[in-house]
């Protein structure tokens, strides 16, 4: 097995699997913290225990070391006073440490995220067993699936539901989709996030667990409203909440994908990084590229690999439909812009077939303000990202559905020309232009300052070759006029001026 490749996937998408199913692995009293650590979690759905390995070494009151799960294995550090003793992972972004514990009767007592865990010290049958390396396939170009010509819409499960996700979830959020008008405003695709699986049988065959019984009847039944359905794994052994994954088993997972109907496929890097280098990552993810186009069924891929490598210059090359460009994205206002600016050297990458993703949508999930949910809204349109919902469709409010549903909104994300905005920045405001198919251009104005702001938008800086036909406000829907080729307005804190504007 190569050196692990370090994985900076942000604290909140390990919760389940590098993270919270850490439970357990703490750390002790200044003289007897040295060493190797165990703790066995929660069983996962699937029946499997988890096994996490500590292994920590004192330096005064400094800590380092590493931490394994069934998913990945990342350094720590951290400190120990007396008893007491905290832990970041190295890389990570996070302000507090993701464990605290104390020594009690020579076992860790403390949390992981705030879940209780308890750790003995570990024994020689305290291993997590680890799968034969298999070398990188020699590098080809994959051939377009022809899907994904304007960014992909749709519904994913993991940023309300995460782990809590099962068939009866996903049938009556399918349900909702269509009775909310969602499905008809183009969010097609209904996409089953991690902990949907099983074990292997007797053949390698990959099942599902008990939350869905059969995966067949739920791709039927989504199919049957009129709607598409997207599933998960890892080119890794385990996906990041610690269940089987892809690792030596891609032809026949992709296949296993095809017999029950599924139509998107999210391939998430993960315990990958435990096996491969970052110069593996276009390799590892053709692999799976060529399985799905083997399958003859039309699946949309999508490269979840957090940016690495500049996926953006060869993801098309495997087949790639859309690739995460950044970390996983929170419910806060921090976290969304700091996606969104990512996007910004990506730009010449996007197109009809292959888009750049900023991760999915937290509208309507109640920890930012109307303006700073229509700004989220604003900046994915601009940006020709997918539009992935992560809410719950089945109860929005009215002012959600106004968000989510803006049809003005919508049609430039899905414009046909398929360009990607870049940002200029003056003070607290930034602007994004984005042309469009019909010679006309898409302004937003984001006002990143926390006091309200006054902007003027002149037709000069448009750059464009045709008369201006019209200029519409397509969150006020209503048209707007410049006054001698400017357009003066008050933007609100965290809010964001969207045009259209239309050429003859």
């Amino acid at each position: 097995m190569q050196t692990a490749m370090t994985t900076p996937i942000t604290a909140r998408r390990l919760l389940c699997g590098v993270i919270v199913c850490l439970l357990g692995v703490t750390v002790l009293s200044a003289q007897e913290i040295n060493g190797r650590w165990a703790s066995t979690g929660k069983l996962l759905e699937n029946g499997e225990a988890q096994l996490r390995i500590l292994v920590l070494k004192q330096d005064g009151e400094k800590l380092s070391g590493s931490i394994e799960t069934l998913s990945d294995t990342h350094n720590v550090t951290g400190s120990v006073h007396g008893d007491h003793f905290e832990l970041w992972g190295v890389g990570w972004s996070d302000v507090k440490p993701f464990i605290t514990g104390e020594l009690t009767n020579n076992e860790l007592h403390g949390t992981v995220w705030g879940e209780p865990m308890v750790a003995r010290r570990a024994t020689a049958k305290d291993v997590i067993s680890h799968q034969a390396y298999i070398p990188p396939p020699a590098l080809h170009k994959v051939a377009y699936n022809g899907l994904a010509k304007t960014p992909p819409m749709g519904w994913n499960s993991w940023n309300l539901f995460a782990e809590k996700v099962d068939d009866q979830t996903v049938r009556t959020m399918a349900d909702a989709m269509v009775t909310s008008g969602m499905r008809d405003a183009g969010y097609i695709y209904i996409n089953i996030d991690d902990t949907w699986e099983g074990v292997r049988d007797a053949k390698g065959n990959l099942q599902t667990n008990h939350k869905f019984p059969d995966m067949k009847a739920l791709a039927d039944y989504v199919h049957s409203k009129g709607l598409k359905i997207g599933i998960y794994s890892s080119p890794g052994p385990r996906t990041c909440a610690g269940y089987p994954a892809s690792y030596g088993h891609e032809e026949q997972d992709a296949n296993t994908f095809a017999a029950w109907g599924i139509d998107y496929l999210k391939y998430d890097w993960c315990s990958a990084g435990s096996i491969y280098r970052e110069a593996d990552l276009q390799p590892i993810y053709q692999k799976m590229g060529d399985a799905l186009q083997a399958t003859g069924r039309p699946i949309v891929y999508s490269l979840c690999e957090y940016g690495f490598g500049s996926v953006e210059k060869w993801a098309p090359e495997v087949s790639g439909n859309l690739w995460r460009t950044t970390g996983d994205i929170s419910d806060k206002w921090e976290s969304m812009i700091e996606n969104i600016e990512k996007q910004a050297h990506t730009a010449p990458y996007a197109g009809p077939g292959h888009w750049n993703d900023p991760d999915m949508l937290e509208i309507g999930n109640g920890h930012m303000s109307g303006d700073e949910y229509r700004t989220h809204m604003s900046l994915w349109a601009l940006t020709a990202a997918p539009l992935l919902a992560g809410n719950d469709v089945r109860t929005m409010s009215d002012e959600t559905k106004s968000i989510l549903m803006n049809r003005e909104v919508i049609a430039i994300d899905q414009d046909a020309l398929g360009k990607q905005a870049s940002p200029t920045k003056n003070g607290n405001l930034e602007t994004w232009m984005k042309p469009l198919a019909d010679g006309g251009v898409a302004v937003g104005v984001v006002n990143l300052g926390s006091a309200p702001a006054t902007t003027k938008v002149t037709l000069k800086e448009l750059g464009l070759s045709k008369q201006v036909k019209s200029v519409r406000d397509v969150w006020a829907h209503k048209e707007v006029s410049f006054t001698k080729g400017v357009y003066t307005v008050q933007i609100p804190a965290h809010a964001t001026l969207m045009l259209r504007v239309s050429v003859d």
